[in-house]
């Protein structure tokens, strides 16, 4: 069985935003609207400051809260993992929005809930997401968590620590960070500097 999952390497990742970029090409994000975001966090007091960024979407849950709350049937995963949402079957109430653990979903400017679907059209067509194409500094991996010799199983396996969001909310989440000082600590409570709109408390 295929399960899809994406591993970002947080040593590597140098916050250029060209995923953010490619995201938005490649699958015609409106004007104002994000399916990633980047988060730069630093904790400490100066000059003694550690620092990092963080990139988020949707992280494509085993267990996602997003699918048994919506009452049309929009919101499903498919037989590889991957939670999508059928356009044409959303009537907008936000039921996933709300459900959603990481404040991934938006608000379409066409009236539908929209958000990141790890480029399915181009892994159907044997490609990568354009997000981890286009990566400078190959801090992104993508691939079949069954499959040994994949390279987000090889990622995983060749890293010293590896790390979920929000782990308690029993969501199981396929979006995995490399080598992070600052996920799931105090910090977490802490400032954040917004690089993307959807960042922003109400998107």
């Amino acid at each position: 069985m295929t399960r899809y999952a994406m591993a970002i390497d947080r040593e590597r990742c140098i916050g250029c935003q060209a995923c953010l970029v490619a995201c938005k090409t490649e699958n015609e994000v409106p004007l104002g609207r994000f399916r990633l975001r980047l988060r730069e966090m630093v904790i400490g007091t100066f000059p003694n400051l550690r620092g990092e960024f963080r990139l988020e979407q949707c992280f494509h849950c085993e267990n996602a809260p997003c699918v048994p709350v919506c009452p049309t049937g929009a919101t499903y995963k498919t037989k590889d993992g991957i939670v999508l949402v059928d356009p044409s079957r959303c009537i907008g109430c936000k039921a996933c929005v709300t459900a959603c653990p990481y404040n991934m979903r938006f608000v379409h400017t066409d009236g539908y809930v929209d958000k990141c679907t790890f480029c399915e059209h181009r892994v159907a067509a044997g490609e990568a997401p354009a997000c981890v194409e286009t990566c400078p500094s190959g801090a992104r991996f993508f691939g079949d968590l069954d499959t040994p010799t994949s390279a987000v199983r090889q990622a995983l396996s060749s890293t010293h620590r590896v790390d979920v969001l929000k782990p308690e909310t029993g969501a199981k989440p396929k979006l995995f960070y490399l080598n992070s000082g600052f996920i799931n600590t105090d910090s977490e409570e802490g400032p954040v500097t917004v690089i993307s709109e959807l960042a922003k408390e109400g998107h």
